[in-house]
């Protein structure tokens, strides 16, 4: 896949985690590097993923025009407010 795709793909995910009542999603082919765009939302490991919680010191983005690069392999982002996360407004991305 391409470069264009990719960005597709992180549009798409920007509105998943800006839309309330947004649904599940799949997207594929992230590579590290890659940038995303988002507000609200903390940085938290595999642990912090699966409990909905940011431990304390966590990286939070709130101010609407944070951009953070992907690591490569696994990296988890949760909704920070009450109820989003536990909402499945979550995502682990896997960049190659």
């Amino acid at each position: 896949m391409g470069k264009g795709r990719d960005a597709a793909a992180v549009v798409a995910t920007v509105l998943l985690l800006n839309n309330e009542n947004a649904s599940a999603a799949t997207f594929t082919t992230f590579h590290a590097g890659d940038v995303l765009e988002r507000h609200n939302v903390g940085v938290v490991d595999k642990q912090g993923y699966d409990a909905c919680k940011a431990s304390e010191g966590a990286t939070i983005f709130q101010s609407g025009s944070d951009q953070v690069t992907l690591v490569k392999g696994q990296n988890y982002f949760i909704r920070n407010f009450p109820g989003h996360c536990e909402s499945k407004m979550k995502i682990a991305v896997n960049a190659l």
